[in-house]
């Protein structure tokens, strides 16, 4: 039997390890200009390196390799003075609006609460595959407290 590893490594992430951050987008944007035939090694601007350091890397050096890289494809002059964190975010995409809460009829209270049991018992019934019991559990009620809420709406229930 073979082992695969007989030693285990642990690495702090790449957004605690701060100025590796800048030294490694160092190498890779060089590595990068090499390979696209370029003499100058590309150099970032301040701003950009503020962006780097701040950003929390959840792709750790891979990801920093790829927005590196990136910058120096799509970059004209000596200097990157623009990182792409999101290749796949559309500049054509409408900005999303968080949806607004239905309109409250504040004089109609006691509509409203029963709108709230019925989709709550609709809802409970659905998840407990029609069984009473499970559904009374899923509300946290006792399976009294649910007969009577349900005697109460059963014609809301269907």
């Amino acid at each position: 039997m073979d082992r695969l590893s007989f030693e285990v490594l642990f690495l702090p992430p790449l957004r605690e390890r701060g100025d590796d951050i800048l030294l490694l987008a160092n190498y890779f944007a060089g590595k990068m200009a090499m390979e696209c035939g370029r003499n100058d090694i590309p150099v970032f601007a301040e701003e950009v390196k503020r962006q780097m350091l701040a950003y929390s890397w959840p792709g750790n050096v891979r990801e920093l390799k790829n927005v590196v890289e990136r910058a120096v494809y799509k970059q004209e002059g000596k200097v990157i003075d623009r990182l792409e964190f999101d290749p796949f975010m559309n500049p054509y995409d409408k900005p999303h609006k968080p949806e607004e809460p239905p309109a409250v009829d504040i004089g109609n209270y006691e509509r409203a609460k029963q709108d709230l049991d019925i989709l709550y018992l609709k809802e409970a019934l659905k998840e407990g595959q029609g069984n009473q019991k499970k559904a009374a559990e899923l509300l946290d009620l006792s399976y009294d407290q649910f007969r009577g809420l349900y005697r109460k709406y059963k014609e809301a229930l269907g």
